[in-house]
């Protein structure tokens, strides 16, 4: 077993209100998550909860040399790995909650996001928790932002057709947990 999952195993039993799943998101997921951007005409985009990295690496790999990536991450661990082992100016990591997208895009002088990616377990969050994050990415997004959202279930599913005009869901079965990717559009 690799280090990475072996660490994500640790955190996951020692954070299971932050950690959605005992596995990180395979390739067919991050496969999933990416294939609704349009890497070439995205210049903002934020990453919610990015665990041990595997969306984040493959969004470095496909965006823009002038598009910027901010990256969320509360839990210790995860954000002094991300923090020491990825290194590229357009990558800024913050360790602060993802309700506060808005101040962090104002403090890097950026006016709305391209694209949120969440990998957040949204199913555990407290609802006040959930709703302020939704509401605050949806508040981030251009007109023509979408946030894409997995979750193990569909039980956001009301939640994000109520906050978003557009909701596409797709599945994908080559993950552990199997996985429902949500893109939704302003």
């Amino acid at each position: 077993m690799s280090t990475d999952k072996k660490e994500f195993r640790k955190q996951f039993w020692s954070a299971k209100k932050m950690v959605g799943s005992i596995t990180p998101s395979s390739r067919y997921l991050t496969k999933k998550m990416l294939e609704n951007i349009d890497f070439n005409n995205t210049k903002v985009i934020v990453e919610l909860g990015p665990g041990t990295g595997v969306f984040t690496t493959e969004i470095i790999t496909k965006m823009s040399k002038d598009t910027i990536l901010l990256v969320f991450e509360v839990n210790d661990c995860f954000y002094n790995n991300l923090n020491n082992t990825i290194k590229d100016e357009r990558v800024y990591f913050i360790h602060d909650s993802a309700e506060k997208i808005e101040d962090y895009l104002s403090k890097y002088n950026l006016d709305k996001a391209d694209i949120v990616i969440s990998s957040l377990p949204l199913a555990v969050f407290p609802s006040e928790l959930r709703e302020k994050i939704l509401k605050s990415s949806k508040r981030s997004l251009n007109n023509h932002g979408k946030y894409i959202q997995f979750q193990y279930s569909l039980q956001s599913k009301a939640l994000l057709k109520n906050l978003f005009n557009q909701v596409k869901i797709s599945f994908t079965p080559f993950n552990f947990p199997p996985a429902f990717v949500y893109t939704c559009s302003k």
